[in-house]
């Protein structure tokens, strides 16, 4: 699973997820991509079950390019623990999405292969998304 290799925190504030992608809003490598519609936090988890859906579904034919990276610690604390005493342990890497961010693109496959592959990594993840291709965005 993604995570980082190191960071300048250990913890880091909720805060909420504004406005439209200013990046990362076109295609750059691939020929098909996913775009996100709607804002959500992408857990490193979702990532890896849309990334292994992407490849199963493609027979391992093509070529998968990842666009998010999950660099948000998410903590938690444990079950039945009174509240004060600080703030839990990070439990797991999350990605901030927001609308309009491509956030898998894929080449080497019919278009009836790519559009289904990302129907199938839809949904593995928490947010609503659009099939975007070369020839819709010219």
């Amino acid at each position: 699973m993604l995570s980082p290799k190191r960071t300048k925190y250990r913890k880091a504030h909720k805060g909420r997820i504004h406005g439209k992608a200013k990046g990362g809003y076109t295609l750059n490598f691939g020929s098909y991509g996913l775009k996100a519609i709607t804002p959500c936090r992408v857990t490193a988890r979702q990532i890896e079950a849309a990334r292994r859906t992407i490849t199963r579904h493609m027979k391992r034919a093509g070529r998968v390019w990842i666009r998010i990276f999950p660099d948000l610690p998410v903590s938690q604390k444990p079950a039945e623990v009174r509240q004060g005493k600080g703030k839990g342990a990070p439990e797991y890497w999350a990605c901030r999405v927001k609308p309009g961010r491509i956030m898998f693109e894929i080449d080497g496959v019919p278009v009836s292969v790519a559009r289904r592959a990302m129907e199938l990594a839809s949904a593995k993840l928490p947010l609503k998304t659009r099939f975007v291709s070369r020839v819709t965005e010219e």
